[in-house]
């Protein structure tokens, strides 16, 4: 299920975008970014709908994928 960005806290989506950024291989290229430019990064991608965010309900987990992505998954979602 995709979760719209705007209905998720502040807070709560801060520490999303955080833990998505700080995920164990997650490559941002050969430039080097603070963790600031790159949480406005992912703000961006959001607000463009680059990227979404999805609920896992048999996981009961939260993931950032890209529209493309989420599209596959959940087909009835574009």
């Amino acid at each position: 299920m995709i979760i719209p960005y705007k209905q998720i806290s502040p807070d709560a989506l801060q520490g999303l975008i955080e833990e998505f950024i700080t995920r164990e291989g997650t490559d941002y290229g050969e430039m080097e970014f603070s963790l600031t430019q790159k949480v406005s990064q992912v703000e961006r991608q959001l607000a463009r709908g680059d990227i979404v965010i999805v609920f896992d309900s048999a996981t009961e987990s939260v993931s950032i994928l890209t529209k493309h992505d989420a599209s596959i998954i959940e087909p009835n979602n574009d």
